[in-house]
């Protein structure tokens, strides 16, 4: 399942050590319901992530953890640019079906250097 979600408003501030903490959290998050990620890439206005998941667990739900857990746990970025919440409503969310390699190719495509050597999960520079 490929989910793309933003921060509030779209505003870039998933830069620098912002942007390595999202990335960590996401990879924490994602490893207590036994997520796979198998692609990623955190760019200053928007998050790509690539999961495998159990057939039992439901997309809204790993949303629900994935933003809840970590909107949470930015609070002091939640304070200090929108008050309650740090992510926008909503997210998409694209079943990859038989284009797995389609979707790990488009998400590497995506805007910007990496700064980080990371091939699982690349942060952006921009």
């Amino acid at each position: 399942m490929h989910l793309v979600w933003l921060p509030k408003y779209r505003k870039p501030v998933l830069t620098g050590e912002v942007a390595v903490r999202v990335r960590d959290l996401i990879r924490q998050i994602a490893a207590e319901p036994k997520l796979e990620i198998i692609s990623g890439k955190v760019a200053r206005d928007h998050v790509h992530v690539f999961v495998g998941y159990r057939p039992n667990q439901d997309v809204s739900q790993i949303m629900q953890w994935l933003k809840g857990i970590s909107s949470r746990v930015l609070l002091h970025l939640r304070k200090r640019f929108w008050g309650r919440h740090f992510w926008a409503r909503g997210y998409l969310a694209v079943s990859s079906g038989n284009i797995t390699e389609m979707v790990k190719e488009y998400i590497e495509e995506q805007e910007g250097e990496q700064i980080i050597d990371d091939s699982r999960f690349p942060i952006d520079s921009l």
